[in-house]
């Protein structure tokens, strides 16, 4: 009895010292997410002012090289009737060609440097960004493990006695990393918007096309202005869809992956993606299982586009009393299996999901082959 009660004061420490270390790697993390953060909008700041002064040098450029044709002018016509100008007009009308030539060349220069800086901010923007959304990622899990750390381990021991307690503790990491995906939606519903503000840019060069090259080449100006507005907007859109599908807890499973997926092959127009559903269209799981499938199948076919190249791609969903199974196969060019990515953790993601809700998953490929992805998931009622 003695020597179980010293085991357990030890686990205990062991466990208190994980926490201490887990709070302290959580505020540093906290600390360096604040800092980008701050950093973002500096840069962002930044870039307001630089734009606002490259559209300033545009059009002080524009009148120097006006006053340049100008003096330029005034100067071949001094040249030309030598003697009908004083040596003083002369040498003005040279002075003022020349300064403004100069004025010109430093003009093209700044812009040059601004555009220089421009570029190297908009850089830093997006990798401040992509720091400041990993951090956020880190920072979720590790609330989720110091809850698990903070809690009675005889209590969390209990839970592992049946497969159902061990199934509900996999379901709560599921919905609180779901729950993390709601809140950066709606951030990212804000953020994502000031790419936007190229839009601006844009719109002042249409109107510098208009004064200079007349109606006709406006038009065609405004048609691919209208173009990138469209892009700019359908990838928002596309962010926020990936990120959280509000039809997901509208409409369920099977409508939501039918509308994502043919969303997915108008936006990859060289991909044809075919859907099949076996039984009700309508059949409605418990919303953790009906999330879970709809990240692995969302993971499954990005994969195969983005890595795979696969131009074609079946998705296969049938849903019993029972179980779920689902089939994802794609022709695009497969990998070794053999051979393990030190960086491949989306695989890794989608066993640790599967193995959450007691399923299984395997991955067949070869080279110039394809992939196929096989899920199967119990459903415990």
């Amino acid at each position: 009895m003695e020597m179980n009660q010293m085991k357990v004061k030890s686990i205990d420490e062991i466990r208190e010292e994980m926490i201490d270390t887990v709070t302290c790697s959580k505020s540093d993390i906290f600390q360096i997410s604040e800092q980008c953060r701050q950093d973002y909008e500096n840069i962002k700041n930044d870039l307001t002012n630089i734009r606002q002064t490259m559209v300033k040098l545009n059009e002080e450029g524009d009148q120097l090289e006006e006053e340049l044709h100008q003096a330029r002018a005034k100067l071949s016509e001094v040249s030309m009737s030598f003697k009908n100008y004083s040596e003083e007009q002369v040498r003005d009308a040279y002075e003022k060609a020349h300064q403004l030539q100069m004025d010109l060349s430093i003009n093209l220069q700044f812009k040059k440097q601004l555009f220089e800086k421009r570029n190297d901010l908009e850089h830093r923007l997006i990798k401040l960004f992509e720091t400041i959304e990993r951090a956020d990622q880190l920072i979720s899990q590790i609330s989720v493990v110091m809850n698990y750390l903070q809690s009675d381990l005889k209590q969390f021991g209990k839970a592992f006695e049946t497969a159902k307690a061990k199934q509900d503790l996999g379901l709560k990491i599921i919905e609180a990393q779901e729950e993390e995906r709601r809140r950066l939606s709606r951030e990212i519903h804000d953020g994502p918007a000031q790419m936007l503000a190229n839009v601006i840019v844009r719109s002042d060069l249409v109107e510098r096309v208009f004064r200079e090259k007349g109606p006709e080449e406006t038009f065609s100006e405004i048609q691919s202005f209208k173009k990138m507005v469209r892009s700019a907007l359908y990838e928002v859109r596309r962010i926020i869809y990936d990120l959280r599908p509000m039809a997901l807890d509208d409409l369920g499973l099977v409508p939501t992956l039918r509308k994502y997926l043919r969303t997915i092959e108008e936006y990859h127009n060289n991909s044809i993606i075919e859907f099949m559903n076996i039984g009700s269209e309508e059949r409605r799981l418990p919303a953790k299982y009906e999330v879970a499938l709809f990240r692995l199948i969302q993971e499954s076919v990005q994969n195969a586009l983005k890595h795979a190249n696969a131009s074609e791609i079946k998705v296969r969903l049938e849903i019993t009393n029972s179980a779920v199974t689902v089939l994802i196969k794609d022709n695009g060019v497969g990998f070794d299996l053999s051979q393990k990515k030190p960086d491949s953790f989306g695989i890794i993601g989608m066993r640790e999901r599967v193995d959450l809700l007691d399923g299984e998953i395997t991955f067949t490929s070869k080279i110039g082959k394809g992939t196929a992805v096989n899920i199967y998931v119990p459903l415990i009622s």
